[in-house]
């Protein structure tokens, strides 16, 4: 059963300036309702929306010299 008191909660690592770091595996679910999934045991998601491989982070979001 899904939010069981068993279930082992899953960690989301929040950066100021970076990408939101998830432990795997994951599904996330796009604005058009597009399901995306990921089986490895952490994810950067794109907070920035300049990545590529949204809603995977690329590292656009680092300043350019």
């Amino acid at each position: 059963m899904p939010n069981s008191p068993s279930d082992t909660p899953r960690r989301v690592t929040v950066r100021r300036k970076g990408p939101l770091l998830v432990e795997g595996p994951v599904e996330v679910e796009l604005e058009d309702g597009t399901v995306v999934s990921s089986d490895r045991f952490r994810v950067a998601l794109c907070t920035c929306r300049r990545s590529r491989r949204f809603p995977w982070c690329d590292t656009s979001h680092r300043a350019r010299s």
